[in-house]
């Protein structure tokens, strides 16, 4: 069955715009994994503007105690500054299950797009190996339009992560056919050589079944902010076995 790793990014943003510690990030993960989620994803950025070194740890610590895979993304190339150790050494002191690599800049409000597997090939093997010297399980978030996605392989990656906005958009829009034939192709062309496929990005509880009858052998879906924004009004408990519901029926 396809892993749901919920990503708990939401929670420290409401934290932060108070100070303190409510709500507990460390918290809501538990109330996830209670609920049956598989696993964990947080998404430290530079900035620090939601989930915060510190946070890493203590959920690194929690989801080891737990055996549920920790899932870490992040820019690889974006360099360390105060309160942001960098991607890598997060990683070091962490231990994640996974690790995903994400092209993310300060600028971008949240990820919207992926790598360019030829552009950036040299970095991206070097720190693909550095991560797998640390035991973790490399993904790279990749467009699902992209020609090249194979070469993800070639750098070292273990899994790709399929960006899933434009899935998400097209779906709302009433016009999914077409988006879900050309990530399922794009799924196809990353198995053939090896890589196994996760996805994230908009995915919520609407649109999710869809997709993972449309796309096959996904292996895990990471999902934060419409399972945080759903769980405002139904408890994360409740949003969580939903979204495993769906997960069971799409498969």
């Amino acid at each position: 069955m396809t892993a749901l790793s919920v990503n708990v990014n939401k929670i420290a943003v409401l934290r932060n715009s108070r100070g303190g510690g409510e709500p507990d990030v460390l918290r809501a993960a538990r109330a996830c994994l209670d609920a049956g989620a598989h696993g964990i994803t947080v998404h430290p950025r530079p900035d620090a503007r939601h989930i915060r070194d510190y946070d890493v740890l203590a959920l690194a610590e929690f989801a080891h105690a737990r055996g549920v895979e920790f899932n870490i993304e992040g820019n690889p190339f974006a360099p360390p500054r105060a309160g942001y150790p960098g991607l890598l050494e997060l990683c070091r002191l962490a231990r994640p299950a996974q690790a995903t690599l994400v092209p993310d800049g300060d600028d971008q409000l949240t990820s919207d797009h992926g790598f360019d597997f030829e552009r950036d090939a040299q970095r991206l093997r070097l720190r693909i190996a550095e991560l797998r010297e640390l035991g973790c399980r490399v993904s790279v978030f990749a467009d699902a339009d992209r020609e090249g996605i194979e070469r993800a392989a070639e750098l070292g990656a273990q899994r790709v992560e399929l960006y899933t906005g434009p899935y998400a958009e097209a779906f709302a829009e009433g016009r999914a056919d077409a988006a879900l034939a050309l990530f399922a192709d794009a799924a196809r062309r990353a198995q053939a050589v090896g890589l196994g496929v996760n996805a994230g990005h908009d995915l919520s509880h609407a649109n999710l079944g869809a997709f993972l009858r449309g796309v096959p052998d996904v292996l895990e879906v990471s999902i934060g902010h419409a399972l945080i924004s759903e769980a405002l009004y139904e408890g994360l408990d409740a949003t969580v076995r939903g979204y495993l519901q769906v997960i069971a029926n799409g498969r």
